[in-house]
């Protein structure tokens, strides 16, 4: 109690650059926490949306029937069901054309599913930049403070003839605290990042692979509508 007692005591009576560097760490801190569970419960819901429609996907059920189910659905789309939602909508649009050909359905379909995947990607990419900002950063703003405060004690020193080492520990003390909280916003951060761009990227690919087939599908299914 006595411990927590004199960190508290040290942080209140800092400098000012000192509790800046402090409050800006601890905001920084507490905004990626806030990424991180969100960011872990929006890839892991995307990971198993992705899993129950590939399995609805290959299990042979009617294209046209999937699609009206998912666009029935009163749900933002996300993941291979976003894909497969803007791949099979432009089929159906340019399948109504009579004059385009299927090599034309089959592209207009691939490009469609190609901006899906861009945009999944992206919202699964999204302040994830943030959690490598502050992974990268943390550090050296908490030796900004530690450093300040170092060379704020020995300034206090320069009109005192005889210095011991009680009179400097306060502001080194306080000076180090910096450094801990820049590692404490820092360790989480840079963990959470390499953990949330590696499950993006396995999804991403998933993601692409599915992309690639469904397109050969839709060709497939154009050349067949046409030579009916």
């Amino acid at each position: 109690m006595t411990t927590d007692m004199n960190v508290w005591s040290l942080i209140l009576e800092a400098t000012l650059v000192v509790q800046l560097v402090m409050a800006v760490l601890l905001a920084a801190s507490v905004v990626s926490w806030m990424i991180i569970f969100v960011k872990r419960g929006m890839l892991k819901r995307i990971e198993k949306r992705s899993k129950e429609f590939e399995e609805r996907f290959w299990s042979g059920a009617d294209l046209g029937q999937l699609y009206d189910r998912i666009a029935g659905e009163h749900k933002v789309r996300e993941g291979m069901e976003s894909i497969f939602e803007a791949g099979f909508r432009e089929f159906s649009r340019l399948r109504e054309e009579r004059s385009v050909s299927p090599g034309a359905m089959g592209d207009g379909a691939h490009r469609a599913m190609r901006v899906a995947l861009t945009r999944e990607v992206d919202r699964m990419e999204h302040h994830l930049s943030f959690l490598a900002t502050v992974g990268s950063t943390s550090p050296y703003i908490g030796l900004f403070g530690t450093v300040w405060g170092i060379m704020h004690a020995f300034f206090a020193l320069a009109g005192v003839q005889q210095a011991t080492i009680a009179m400097v520990a306060p502001g080194i003390a306080e000076a180090l605290i910096a450094t801990a909280m820049g590692l404490v916003a820092a360790i989480p951060a840079v963990i959470a990042y390499n953990r949330y761009s590696n499950q993006v990227y396995r999804l991403e690919v998933r993601m692409d692979n599915f992309k690639e087939e469904f397109a050969g599908i839709l060709h497939r299914q154009a050349r067949r509508l046409k030579e009916g």
